[in-house]
């Protein structure tokens, strides 16, 4: 993964969090309570984790387009601090704002590491 396309690939999980984007369900622990609890709020992002397929299937639109559609999404997602009707996590099932909000800032944060950002 380059960066261009790490952008995409980030742009397309704040697609998922707001239900714009769909992946299929996948049966895992992390769906129950406490499981999901000690991950999203205690465990260090790992390396390595699958990804659902989804969020990495579109093609990139160029680095200059990612980074506006990234840096947007990213300035627009703040605003949905009131939305109630999140959409299910492939692998959590439901989560509330708080939870989206730590699991997208350990992963966005992940990424950008990556990079060196």
């Amino acid at each position: 993964m380059n960066a261009t396309q790490m952008m995409t690939h980030l742009t397309e999980w704040m697609r998922l969090a707001t239900g714009e984007l769909t992946a299929a369900p996948r049966r895992m622990p992390m769906r129950f309570p406490v499981v999901k609890q000690l991950i999203i709020y205690l465990m260090p992002w790992p390396k390595g984790v699958p990804t659902a397929p989804e969020l990495l299937s579109r093609e990139s639109s160029g680095r200059d387009a990612e980074r506006s559609d990234f840096t947007g999404r990213l300035r627009a997602f703040e605003k949905l601090k009131t939305k109630t009707d999140w959409p299910l996590h492939p692998a959590f099932g439901r989560l509330s704002l708080a939870e989206w909000g730590v699991l997208g800032y350990k992963h966005t944060n992940h990424h950008l590491r990556q990079f060196g950002v």
